[in-house]
């Protein structure tokens, strides 16, 4: 039976909506009192598994999970060995170097040598900052990741932005972006090249409702 990956979160709607538009239905995710982790499809064609977004790569990788849908984001910090197939085109969001808005940098750059930057994205923090060519310390956060400028812990964060609300809310202004996420469609790569499950026909069907919403 054909096993997706479902996110926690920002992008389950938009993922239930997509894959219910070509005859997978897994709305059951959406009822306030499902607890369930994973739901079939009334057709019996597949079922989902809902997890962290973290693990979407990590189910398809090592291939409990054909298929998943997860930021570009995640992709590019955990450097999963998936296969790519597709730009979803929903929950766009980028990451990118904030401040304080009192501070006087204007861009990254401005940073000096061996300043604290606090992050989730350790790996993505870590290359751009290497580009850059300027030392810094990285400071893992995994939640409030604002409150490291705020309290004087570091100079600057990397984290997701969307709309900059967030941000504003804290005093903090970005600086650069690193790079643009929106939702993918990753497969497993052996069952995709074999095409398990009738893969290549789902992720058709799902690569012309993405082209015509």
């Amino acid at each position: 039976m054909l096993t997706i990956a479902l996110p926690k979160g920002a992008l389950l709607k938009d993922s239930i909506r997509l894959l219910k538009s070509i005859g997978l239905d897994f709305s059951g995710f959406l009822e306030p009192a499902n607890r369930q982790l994973q739901v079939f499809d009334a057709t019996g064609t597949a079922k989902a598994f809902l997890v962290r977004t973290q693990d979407v790569p990590v189910y398809v990788e090592y291939g409990q999970a054909q298929l998943g849908v997860v930021g570009y984001d995640v992709l590019r910090e955990k450097q999963p060995q998936v296969a790519q197939l597709m730009d979803l085109r929903f929950g766009r969001c980028r990451l990118s170097v904030a401040v304080k808005q009192s501070s006087s940098y204007r861009s990254a750059l401005e940073l000096p040598a061996h300043s604290r930057v606090a992050s989730k994205f350790t790996y993505c923090a870590h290359a751009y900052f290497r580009d850059l060519d300027l030392p810094v310390e990285i400071i893992p956060l995994y939640g409030s990741v604002e409150l490291g400028p705020i309290t004087g812990m570091s100079a600057a964060i990397v984290d997701l932005v969307s709309t900059g609300q967030t941000l504003r809310e804290n005093g903090l202004v970005e600086l650069d972006v690193l790079f643009e996420s929106t939702a993918r469609l990753i497969a497993h790569p052996l069952s995709y090249r074999l095409d398990s499950y009738r893969l290549h026909h789902w992720v058709e069907q799902l690569r012309s409702a993405t082209v015509t919403t």
